[in-house]
Protein backbone atom coordinates (compact mmCIF):
# COMPACT_ATOMS: atom_id res chain seq x y z
CA UNK A 1 0.00 0.00 0.00
CA UNK A 2 1.44 3.43 -0.67
CA UNK A 3 0.57 7.24 0.44
CA UNK A 4 1.47 10.82 -0.50
CA UNK A 5 3.54 13.03 1.24
CA UNK A 6 4.77 16.53 1.64
CA UNK A 7 8.86 15.87 1.64
CA UNK A 8 9.15 19.86 2.66
CA UNK A 9 8.17 22.79 3.04
CA UNK A 10 7.61 25.19 -0.18
CA UNK A 11 8.15 28.87 -0.56
CA UNK A 12 7.36 29.97 -4.21
CA UNK A 13 6.10 27.73 -7.14
CA UNK A 14 4.99 24.07 -6.15
CA UNK A 15 6.67 21.05 -7.72
CA UNK A 16 6.19 17.40 -8.36
CA UNK A 17 8.96 16.63 -6.36
CA UNK A 18 7.88 18.45 -3.23
CA UNK A 19 5.60 15.46 -2.52
CA UNK A 20 6.29 12.04 -2.53
CA UNK A 21 4.41 8.88 -3.17
CA UNK A 22 5.52 6.46 -0.59
CA UNK A 23 4.80 2.51 0.96
CA UNK A 24 2.89 2.58 3.64
CA UNK A 25 3.41 0.47 7.16
CA UNK A 26 1.07 -3.01 7.54
CA UNK A 27 -1.97 -2.06 8.89
CA UNK A 28 -5.23 -4.02 10.01
CA UNK A 29 -7.89 -2.96 8.65
CA UNK A 30 -10.24 -2.31 11.71
CA UNK A 31 -10.73 0.41 14.25
CA UNK A 32 -7.98 -0.72 17.22
CA UNK A 33 -9.58 -2.40 19.74
CA UNK A 34 -11.69 0.03 22.53
CA UNK A 35 -11.60 3.10 20.21
CA UNK A 36 -14.82 5.07 20.03
CA UNK A 37 -16.36 7.49 17.13
CA UNK A 38 -13.79 5.71 14.51
CA UNK A 39 -14.11 4.56 11.21
CA UNK A 40 -11.83 2.69 8.92
CA UNK A 41 -12.19 4.19 5.29
CA UNK A 42 -11.34 2.38 1.69
CA UNK A 43 -10.26 5.44 0.17
CA UNK A 44 -12.18 5.80 -3.73
CA UNK A 45 -11.63 8.91 -5.32
CA UNK A 46 -9.37 11.72 -4.15
CA UNK A 47 -9.99 15.72 -4.77
CA UNK A 48 -7.40 18.23 -6.49
CA UNK A 49 -8.68 21.50 -4.73
CA UNK A 50 -6.59 24.53 -4.94
CA UNK A 51 -6.71 25.44 -1.38
CA UNK A 52 -3.87 22.84 -0.99
CA UNK A 53 -1.30 24.66 -2.21
CA UNK A 54 -1.58 26.71 1.11
CA UNK A 55 -1.03 23.91 3.29
CA UNK A 56 1.94 23.07 1.53
CA UNK A 57 4.11 26.44 3.23
CA UNK A 58 4.66 26.90 6.65
CA UNK A 59 2.96 29.71 8.22
CA UNK A 60 3.69 31.78 11.41
CA UNK A 61 0.09 32.28 12.15
CA UNK A 62 -2.86 29.57 11.83
CA UNK A 63 -4.85 30.00 8.99
CA UNK A 64 -7.81 28.19 8.37
CA UNK A 65 -6.46 24.37 7.84
CA UNK A 66 -3.73 23.51 9.53
CA UNK A 67 -0.18 23.10 7.37
CA UNK A 68 0.86 20.17 6.17
CA UNK A 69 3.10 18.08 7.90
CA UNK A 70 6.52 17.13 5.87
CA UNK A 71 6.99 13.40 6.05
CA UNK A 72 3.44 12.76 7.06
CA UNK A 73 0.14 11.83 4.80
CA UNK A 74 -1.22 14.55 2.79
CA UNK A 75 -4.79 14.88 3.22
CA UNK A 76 -7.86 16.30 1.49
CA UNK A 77 -11.38 16.20 0.37
CA UNK A 78 -12.45 12.67 -1.10
CA UNK A 79 -14.55 9.96 -1.60
CA UNK A 80 -14.33 6.43 0.76
CA UNK A 81 -16.37 3.49 1.73
CA UNK A 82 -16.52 2.64 5.33
CA UNK A 83 -14.99 -0.39 6.16
CA UNK A 84 -15.09 -0.93 9.87
CA UNK A 85 -16.82 1.46 12.56
CA UNK A 86 -17.55 2.34 15.97
CA UNK A 87 -19.25 5.27 15.33
CA UNK A 88 -23.12 4.97 15.54
CA UNK A 89 -24.18 7.26 12.71
CA UNK A 90 -21.40 5.24 9.94
CA UNK A 91 -22.00 1.75 9.32
CA UNK A 92 -19.77 -0.74 7.80
CA UNK A 93 -20.42 -0.55 3.40
CA UNK A 94 -21.84 3.54 3.64
CA UNK A 95 -20.39 5.48 0.99
CA UNK A 96 -19.38 8.85 2.50
CA UNK A 97 -17.24 12.23 1.27
CA UNK A 98 -15.12 14.30 4.00
CA UNK A 99 -11.51 14.93 4.41
CA UNK A 100 -9.56 11.93 4.12
CA UNK A 101 -6.19 11.16 3.41
CA UNK A 102 -4.26 10.72 0.34
CA UNK A 103 -3.86 6.94 1.23
CA UNK A 104 -5.53 3.74 0.56
CA UNK A 105 -6.80 3.37 3.62
CA UNK A 106 -7.62 5.57 6.01
CA UNK A 107 -8.47 5.42 10.34
CA UNK A 108 -10.67 8.56 10.86
CA UNK A 109 -11.45 10.01 14.42
CA UNK A 110 -14.49 11.47 15.67
CA UNK A 111 -15.74 11.65 11.62
CA UNK A 112 -17.86 14.67 12.25
CA UNK A 113 -17.39 16.34 8.85
CA UNK A 114 -18.09 13.72 6.66
CA UNK A 115 -21.49 13.44 4.89
CA UNK A 116 -22.92 10.21 4.13
CA UNK A 117 -23.64 9.94 -0.10
CA UNK A 118 -27.49 9.81 -0.72
CA UNK A 119 -27.43 9.56 -4.13
CA UNK A 120 -24.82 6.63 -5.10
CA UNK A 121 -26.80 6.01 -8.25
CA UNK A 122 -24.78 8.95 -9.67
CA UNK A 123 -21.18 8.97 -10.27
CA UNK A 124 -19.20 8.35 -6.63
CA UNK A 125 -16.90 10.94 -8.08
CA UNK A 126 -19.23 13.72 -8.39
CA UNK A 127 -19.11 13.78 -4.51
CA UNK A 128 -15.73 15.59 -4.75
CA UNK A 129 -17.03 18.15 -7.31
CA UNK A 130 -20.30 19.42 -8.54
CA UNK A 131 -22.10 17.37 -5.04
CA UNK A 132 -19.28 17.92 -2.59
CA UNK A 133 -17.22 20.45 -1.59
CA UNK A 134 -17.05 22.95 -4.85
CA UNK A 135 -20.35 22.47 -5.27
CA UNK A 136 -21.09 23.74 -1.99
CA UNK A 137 -18.76 26.21 -2.47
CA UNK A 138 -20.43 27.71 -6.22
CA UNK A 139 -24.05 27.62 -3.91
CA UNK A 140 -23.02 29.34 -1.34
CA UNK A 141 -20.73 31.81 -2.64
CA UNK A 142 -22.82 32.60 -5.72
CA UNK A 143 -26.76 32.14 -3.68
CA UNK A 144 -25.53 33.48 -0.41
CA UNK A 145 -23.08 35.89 -0.69
CA UNK A 146 -23.89 37.47 -4.19
CA UNK A 147 -27.18 37.99 -3.98
CA UNK A 148 -28.15 37.27 -7.54
CA UNK A 149 -31.11 38.54 -9.69
CA UNK A 150 -32.27 37.62 -12.68
CA UNK A 151 -30.63 39.85 -15.77
CA UNK A 152 -27.71 40.27 -13.79
CA UNK A 153 -24.20 40.58 -15.39
CA UNK A 154 -22.12 38.07 -14.20
CA UNK A 155 -18.49 37.78 -14.40
CA UNK A 156 -16.27 34.24 -13.19
CA UNK A 157 -12.39 33.76 -13.51
CA UNK A 158 -11.14 30.46 -13.54
CA UNK A 159 -14.69 29.49 -14.69
CA UNK A 160 -14.04 26.09 -16.10
CA UNK A 161 -12.68 24.73 -13.21
CA UNK A 162 -14.60 22.65 -10.58
CA UNK A 163 -16.26 25.87 -8.59
CA UNK A 164 -16.44 28.14 -11.95
CA UNK A 165 -18.42 25.70 -14.08
CA UNK A 166 -21.07 25.48 -11.57
CA UNK A 167 -21.59 28.91 -10.71
CA UNK A 168 -21.81 29.89 -14.82
CA UNK A 169 -24.49 27.65 -14.35
CA UNK A 170 -26.31 28.75 -11.67
CA UNK A 171 -25.74 32.02 -12.84
CA UNK A 172 -27.61 31.36 -16.75
CA UNK A 173 -30.65 29.17 -15.00
CA UNK A 174 -31.22 32.63 -12.84
CA UNK A 175 -31.21 34.29 -16.21
CA UNK A 176 -28.57 36.27 -15.72
CA UNK A 177 -25.97 37.52 -18.75
CA UNK A 178 -22.64 35.57 -18.08
CA UNK A 179 -19.20 35.81 -19.07
CA UNK A 180 -16.32 33.28 -18.26
CA UNK A 181 -12.37 33.54 -18.25
CA UNK A 182 -9.95 30.78 -18.55
CA UNK A 183 -6.47 29.91 -19.65
CA UNK A 184 -6.86 28.34 -23.27
CA UNK A 185 -9.16 27.90 -26.16
CA UNK A 186 -10.09 24.66 -25.25
CA UNK A 187 -11.54 25.78 -22.08
CA UNK A 188 -13.10 29.21 -23.81
CA UNK A 189 -14.88 26.57 -26.07
CA UNK A 190 -15.88 24.52 -22.79
CA UNK A 191 -17.11 27.59 -21.50
CA UNK A 192 -19.39 29.08 -24.30
CA UNK A 193 -20.52 25.50 -25.97
CA UNK A 194 -20.85 22.98 -23.29
CA UNK A 195 -21.92 25.39 -20.16
CA UNK A 196 -23.93 27.53 -22.11
CA UNK A 197 -21.86 30.89 -20.90
CA UNK A 198 -22.86 34.28 -22.87
CA UNK A 199 -19.43 34.44 -23.72
CA UNK A 200 -15.93 34.27 -22.57
CA UNK A 201 -12.13 34.96 -23.38
CA UNK A 202 -8.92 33.34 -22.62
CA UNK A 203 -6.93 35.74 -20.67
CA UNK A 204 -3.59 34.70 -21.41
CA UNK A 205 -4.41 36.15 -25.49
CA UNK A 206 -5.65 39.40 -23.85
CA UNK A 207 -3.09 42.34 -23.75
CA UNK A 208 -5.44 44.70 -21.65
CA UNK A 209 -7.82 42.79 -19.05
CA UNK A 210 -9.66 46.15 -18.59
CA UNK A 211 -10.84 46.34 -22.50
CA UNK A 212 -11.21 42.85 -22.30
CA UNK A 213 -13.79 43.46 -19.58
CA UNK A 214 -15.00 45.93 -21.20
CA UNK A 215 -15.51 44.58 -24.75
CA UNK A 216 -17.48 41.60 -23.00
CA UNK A 217 -19.11 44.12 -20.36
CA UNK A 218 -20.23 46.81 -22.29
CA UNK A 219 -22.46 48.18 -19.72
CA UNK A 220 -20.64 46.85 -17.01
CA UNK A 221 -20.45 43.90 -14.32
CA UNK A 222 -23.06 43.46 -11.17
CA UNK A 223 -21.78 39.83 -9.67
CA UNK A 224 -17.79 39.21 -10.07
CA UNK A 225 -17.09 35.28 -8.58
CA UNK A 226 -13.43 35.94 -7.75
CA UNK A 227 -11.24 32.62 -7.96
CA UNK A 228 -8.22 34.26 -9.43
CA UNK A 229 -6.67 38.01 -7.79
CA UNK A 230 -4.09 40.57 -8.90
CA UNK A 231 -4.15 41.90 -11.82
CA UNK A 232 -8.04 40.24 -12.58
CA UNK A 233 -9.16 41.60 -9.70
CA UNK A 234 -7.80 45.04 -10.72
CA UNK A 235 -9.52 44.75 -14.12
CA UNK A 236 -12.78 43.95 -12.83
CA UNK A 237 -13.24 46.76 -9.92
CA UNK A 238 -12.54 49.56 -12.98
CA UNK A 239 -15.70 48.14 -14.69
CA UNK A 240 -17.87 46.90 -11.99
CA UNK A 241 -21.50 48.78 -11.81
CA UNK A 242 -22.95 50.75 -8.84
CA UNK A 243 -23.78 48.64 -5.87
CA UNK A 244 -21.97 45.66 -7.78
CA UNK A 245 -20.73 42.00 -5.49
CA UNK A 246 -17.76 40.15 -5.36
CA UNK A 247 -18.23 36.56 -3.71
CA UNK A 248 -14.19 36.00 -3.02
CA UNK A 249 -13.92 32.61 -3.42
CA UNK A 250 -9.90 32.40 -3.96
CA UNK A 251 -7.13 33.64 -5.50
CA UNK A 252 -5.24 30.78 -7.24
CA UNK A 253 -2.77 33.67 -9.46
CA UNK A 254 -1.44 34.66 -6.05
CA UNK A 255 -0.27 31.50 -4.64
CA UNK A 256 2.45 30.30 -5.59
CA UNK A 257 4.03 34.33 -5.37
CA UNK A 258 6.85 34.35 -3.22
CA UNK A 259 5.87 37.79 -2.61
CA UNK A 260 1.80 38.95 -3.92
CA UNK A 261 0.50 41.24 -6.36
CA UNK A 262 -1.01 44.11 -4.87
CA UNK A 263 -4.31 45.82 -6.26
CA UNK A 264 -3.90 49.53 -7.11
CA UNK A 265 -7.52 50.70 -7.70
CA UNK A 266 -9.53 49.51 -4.56
CA UNK A 267 -10.65 52.85 -3.98
CA UNK A 268 -12.71 52.32 -6.67
CA UNK A 269 -14.71 50.16 -4.18
CA UNK A 270 -16.17 53.38 -2.17
CA UNK A 271 -17.55 55.28 -4.92
CA UNK A 272 -19.29 52.35 -6.64
CA UNK A 273 -20.60 51.29 -3.30
CA UNK A 274 -19.36 47.38 -4.30
CA UNK A 275 -19.31 45.20 -1.55
CA UNK A 276 -16.34 42.32 -1.47
CA UNK A 277 -17.54 39.40 0.40
CA UNK A 278 -15.02 36.33 1.35
CA UNK A 279 -16.11 32.96 2.20
CA UNK A 280 -15.11 29.67 3.74
CA UNK A 281 -17.11 26.56 2.57
CA UNK A 282 -16.67 25.63 6.28
CA UNK A 283 -19.48 28.06 7.29
CA UNK A 284 -21.83 26.44 5.05
CA UNK A 285 -21.91 22.80 5.86
CA UNK A 286 -25.84 23.43 7.18
CA UNK A 287 -26.69 24.59 3.91
CA UNK A 288 -25.87 20.96 2.53
CA UNK A 289 -28.80 18.89 2.04
CA UNK A 290 -30.93 22.22 0.81
CA UNK A 291 -27.87 22.46 -2.06
CA UNK A 292 -27.88 18.39 -2.50
CA UNK A 293 -31.10 18.36 -2.79
CA UNK A 294 -31.67 21.29 -5.84
CA UNK A 295 -28.50 20.03 -7.36
CA UNK A 296 -29.40 16.75 -7.74
CA UNK A 297 -32.55 17.79 -9.39
CA UNK A 298 -30.80 19.99 -11.99
CA UNK A 299 -28.21 17.34 -12.75
CA UNK A 300 -30.87 14.11 -13.41
CA UNK A 301 -33.14 16.69 -15.67
CA UNK A 302 -30.07 17.57 -17.92
CA UNK A 303 -30.13 21.46 -16.47
CA UNK A 304 -26.04 21.18 -15.46
CA UNK A 305 -23.53 19.87 -17.13
CA UNK A 306 -20.24 18.82 -14.83
CA UNK A 307 -16.43 17.89 -16.69
CA UNK A 308 -14.04 16.10 -14.88
CA UNK A 309 -10.10 15.68 -15.45
CA UNK A 310 -9.28 12.38 -13.58
CA UNK A 311 -6.41 10.53 -13.38
CA UNK A 312 -5.93 7.04 -12.24
CA UNK A 313 -3.49 5.87 -9.52
CA UNK A 314 -1.90 7.66 -6.10
CA UNK A 315 1.33 7.18 -8.19
CA UNK A 316 -0.04 10.13 -10.12
CA UNK A 317 -1.63 12.18 -7.36
CA UNK A 318 1.34 14.63 -7.29
CA UNK A 319 1.15 15.47 -10.84
CA UNK A 320 -2.59 16.00 -11.07
CA UNK A 321 -2.21 18.40 -7.91
CA UNK A 322 0.83 20.19 -9.65
CA UNK A 323 -1.36 20.83 -12.87
CA UNK A 324 -4.09 22.55 -11.22
CA UNK A 325 -1.65 25.65 -10.49
CA UNK A 326 -0.09 25.42 -13.72
CA UNK A 327 -3.85 25.13 -15.47
CA UNK A 328 -3.74 21.55 -17.03
CA UNK A 329 -7.10 20.40 -16.04
CA UNK A 330 -9.70 20.62 -17.80
CA UNK A 331 -12.66 20.47 -15.21
CA UNK A 332 -12.69 19.16 -11.56
CA UNK A 333 -9.45 17.16 -11.10
CA UNK A 334 -9.71 13.88 -9.69
CA UNK A 335 -7.52 11.42 -8.60
CA UNK A 336 -9.29 8.07 -9.09
CA UNK A 337 -7.53 5.71 -6.26
CA UNK A 338 -10.10 2.75 -6.37
CA UNK A 339 -13.33 2.09 -8.36
CA UNK A 340 -14.73 -0.30 -5.96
Amino acid sequence: MTKVILKNYVTGKAKESDLEVVPTEAVELKVPEGSKDVIVLKNLYLSCDPYMRGRMTKHDTPSYVPDFIPGEVVTGFGVSKVIDSTHADFKVGDLVWGTTGWEEYSLISNPQNFFKINHPELPLSYYTGVLGMPGLTAYAGFYEIASPKEGEYVFISAAAGAVGQLVGQFAKLMGCYVVGSAGSDEKVELLKNKFGFDDAFNYKKESDLDLALKRCFPDGIDIYFENVGGAMLEAVLNNMRLHGRISACGMISQYNLAEPEGVRNLFQIIPKGIRIEGFLVFHHYAKYPKFEEMTVQYIKEGKIIYVEDTVEGLENAPSALIGLYEGRNVGKQVVVVSKE
